[in-house]
């Protein structure tokens, strides 16, 4: 659950990306890469911006199809969890952050 395998083209990504959410790429060197996919709002989050970063610095701006991450699979999911974590104190803990983000999830 929270992952897909990369696959399908730009209709079937779209297809299984739901309004608010967006599909990358994660994987570091040596590693089967993984599609994830997240909500929109984790691009305002500083460590997904550092992983953004990192994947400017290795691949530049010129990326084909969802944003590959070039980081280790558990590597993401760490930060994953600790900016769902951020987002849910943000919200109060009311779960409608949550919510939303979770319905990326099961993609």
């Amino acid at each position: 659950m929270g992952s897909h395998r990369q696959g399908g083209g730009k209709a079937a990504a779209a297809a299984t990306t739901p309004k608010g959410c967006m599909a990358i790429r994660v994987g570091g060197e040596g590693e089967e890469q993984r599609r994830f996919v997240v909500p929109v709002e984790y691009v305002n989050h500083p460590l997904f911006l550092g992983l953004l970063k990192e994947a400017e610095e290795e691949f530049g701006f010129d990326q084909k199809g969802a944003i590959t991450l070039p980081c280790h699979v558990e590597e993401f999911q760490h930060v994953r969890g600790i900016i769902d974590r951020d987002a849910a104190a943000a919200s109060g803990g009311n779960g409608h952050l949550h919510l939303h983000i979770s319905s990326c999830f099961k993609a």
